[in-house]
């Protein structure tokens, strides 16, 4: 049987060496991606000056959509949004601990259909 405790040591290891590797300036920020069981955010950060520039989240969505995959792919398109009316179409995305599908590959796909580059 799997520990839980092994499990959220092996997910933090693999987060610490992926943030190793992954860093923002303020011309590329870091698109952080963090899901919950219920919501989906999206954060732009600058890990130089160490402040989070934008946030996008499921609730400020306008849309009635169901399902979880049109609402991250719409959390995209806005984070996307609100990074290029600041001049910022370049970014460096940063899945944590996630795999790329799902609610992820949807949100990363939204940013690109937003303008996004990465």
């Amino acid at each position: 049987m799997i520990n839980v405790k092994d499990k959220k040591e092996k997910a933090d290891r693999r987060h610490r060496r992926v943030r190793a590797k992954v860093s923002g300036t303020s011309q590329r920020p870091r698109l952080y991606i963090f899901c919950s069981n219920k919501h989906i955010y999206a954060q732009l950060i600058d890990d130089q000056a160490g402040k989070t520039i934008f946030v996008a989240k499921d609730s400020e969505v306008k849309t009635k959509l169901t399902g979880k995959r049109a609402i991250a792919f719409e959390v995209g398109k806005l984070i996307a949004q609100k990074a290029i009316k600041n001049n910022i179409k370049k970014v460096v995305f940063d899945r944590g601990t996630r795999l790329y599908h799902g609610k992820v590959k949807a949100l990363a796909e939204g940013a690109r259909n937003g303008g996004l580059e990465f």
